[in-house]
């Protein structure tokens, strides 16, 4: 294990955020390990599969402590994709996984899979039901995660699908789950569909989408104004764009303007695509799974629209809402607006503004401020 201890210790977070309280390992990912350790000896190269796994700890701890090949890796998030590959280049076992959707090609014929439980029970579904669905008849699932975001109903999810759900002594405020058993699965039930009457749009959702199929209440407030962004804007960039909501109301609203929906999580991407899809404007709504806009131009659209999170993994932090504003000064045109809607309490106007532009709050409630920012009208005397 002293070579495991090295791999992990020297993982790193990059390109998500980095800060003195935010660690690419921690204890589950240990204990994941640790617990799977003898399966892992046992299953041999192509039949290991590793779900959610955050920057690398379990892909690359698995690899170097057993000398797999062939491991089939799945990763919502862009970042943790983007982190793997570069921890695994770092220590040269690149050539030891590759990344996949959530799908067969990911699942077929594995034997041993190694889960860190997804803190949304709709996506933890889809998993479940992917992996009964396509892994080996034998297969054995170490689902893992920290105490305090395990629930009871996690393991009344994963019994829907398996008939053998145990659970691990905890260890430095860590858990997991042994599953066996993958029961017989009908249909599938994900992406779902639902509609939003008051807007006329059809919802398609995957498990793992922010919100589902419904419309969140923080996105609910920002399209109450959205008669007062930027008439004239010719293109427009839905930052964060989850299920693809905002993009869809916006091309509904404005047949001339061309939107692109942008967002790290591949389970967003697949349900705004479907999204658009479902609302017949995919001749003008693009969706694109990016890190914070990184893959567009600079001063490239008039409009930005964005309801920016506040967490980063489990961690309260604020890094990832100032990355997105951040790259919304580069991507704005001069002139062009960002329109935002947070939770009031994180008072995120002063950073809008620093980033982006002259700031003005535009709407307030009990829970969400709505600001309007204007790409380089900066008040003289904060220059």
């Amino acid at each position: 294990m002293g070579d495991v201890e090295d791999v992990l210790g020297r993982l790193r977070r990059y390109p998500d955020v980095e800060a003195l309280n935010l660690y690419a390992v921690d204890a589950a990912d240990r204990l994941i390990l640790d617990v799977a350790e003898e399966h892992l000896a046992t299953a041999g190269s192509g039949k290991v599969a590793v779900i959610g796994d955050s920057y690398g700890a379990l892909t690359l701890g698995a690899v170097s402590a057993h000398d797999l090949r062939d491991v089939r890796v799945h990763q919502d998030l862009l970042t943790g994709e983007l982190a793997l590959a570069n921890n695994a280049r770092t220590l040269g076992l690149a050539d030891r996984y590759l990344a996949h959707g959530l799908n067969e090609k990911l699942l077929a014929d594995a034997r041993v899979v190694l889960l860190r439980l997804p803190r949304v029970l709709s996506g933890l579904a889809e998993v479940a039901d992917a992996i009964a669905r396509y892994a080996d008849p034998e297969v054995t699932v170490i689902a893992g995660g920290r105490d305090k975001y395990l629930t009871k109903s996690m393991n009344d999810v994963l019994a829907e699908y398996f008939s053998e759900v145990r659970a691990s002594r905890g260890r430095q405020k860590s858990r997991t789950l042994l599953v066996s058993g993958p029961k017989t699965v009908g249909a599938p039930q994900f992406p779902m569909c639902e509609r939003v009457e008051d807007l006329a749009i059809d919802v398609v959702a995957h498990g793992a989408a922010f919100s589902g199929a419904r419309l969140d209440i923080g996105t609910r407030f920002l399209l109450q104004h959205l008669k007062l962004m930027k008439p004239d804007a010719r293109d427009a960039i839905d930052l964060g764009c989850g299920t693809g909501i905002l993009a869809v109301a916006l091309a509904k609203a404005r047949p001339s303007i061309r939107v692109v929906g942008t967002d790290q999580s591949a389970a967003a991407v697949a349900s705004a695509r479907a999204t658009v899809a479902a609302n017949h404007v995919d001749d003008r709504v693009t969706v694109v799974r990016d890190d914070a806009m990184s893959s567009a131009s600079d001063n490239s659209a008039d409009l930005v629209l964005c309801n920016p999170p506040f967490h980063v993994g489990a961690a309260v932090h604020t890094g990832s809402a100032i990355k997105m504003f951040v790259e919304t000064g580069r991507v704005l045109r001069p002139g062009g607006e960002l329109w935002t809607v947070y939770n009031s309490h994180l008072n995120y106007r002063g950073v809008v503004e620093k980033m982006v532009g002259r700031t003005e709050v535009v709407g307030r409630n009990r829970k969400f401020t709505v600001t309007r920012s204007v790409r380089g009208l900066h008040d003289a005397q904060q220059r």
